[in-house]
């Protein structure tokens, strides 16, 4: 009897299935270790951060070797517009300013993507919060697109990554997660994170996977 994984996977790979690659937030602020200091991160979640940005690598290139659109999402901190519960949560006020650690900064090095970045013509989504569809057009442009399946890779797990894949999943979109091409700076939290999203929001699969379905979705 085929089980619900199996036709969970048999789903995503038919022939006439529409995928997209949303890649959120590989960007230094995010991924270069130079910036990651703060964090603390120990071996072992340096590791997992490093491996999810190659994971996330190989499938971007594989993406664009089968036809699958690549949808670019980046955190775009803009100090002229401040998240103010972000800023509430993180120092107790609502109009604290911006500090010197604030990640990925319009204009700034941390906003830069990291190891990866959009080809010419591949769409990008500048986002001031977790999700990547929260305040943009990302919904629009993946129903315009004829998209009916996402895969969200990037970083990290149990923020930016969980909420993209989460709205996807509420909006319509099976989700399909990839655990070698996401992390985060702790690898307890990452782990915590794959299961509410395996519980709740998405199917987990490794990269070879995915690419594989990607493949018969192409022939």
């Amino acid at each position: 009897m085929e089980s619900l994984r199996e036709r969970q996977l048999s789903f995503l790979s038919a022939p006439d299935r529409r995928p997209a690659l949303l890649v959120v937030d590989v960007q230094r602020s995010f991924g270069d270790p130079e910036f990651l200091t703060p964090y603390g991160l120990d071996a072992q979640a340096s590791a997992l951060v490093g491996g999810a940005i190659t994971g996330t690598g190989m499938l971007v290139d594989a993406a664009r070797a089968e036809g699958v659109p690549v949808v670019w999402i980046e955190l775009a901190s803009d100090p002229s517009r401040p998240w103010r519960s972000s800023a509430w949560f993180r120092d107790g006020d609502l109009d604290a300013p911006f500090g010197p650690d604030e990640p990925c900064v319009i204009g700034t090095p941390g906003a830069q993507w990291y190891r990866v970045a959009p080809a010419e013509g591949e769409p990008r989504v500048a986002k001031r919060h977790y999700s990547g569809f929260v305040g943009t057009d990302l919904e629009a442009h993946l129903r315009a697109s004829g998209v009916d399946c996402v895969v969200v890779a990037g970083l990290t797990t149990e923020c930016c990554v969980a909420a993209t894949a989460t709205d996807a999943f509420q909006l319509g979109w099976p989700v399909v997660v990839p655990t070698d091409a996401v992390a985060a700076y702790d690898t307890r939290v990452h782990e915590n994170a794959l299961e509410q999203l395996a519980l709740n929001v998405a199917v987990l699969c490794a990269v070879e996977e995915i690419t594989r379905m990607w493949t018969e979705v192409s022939k």
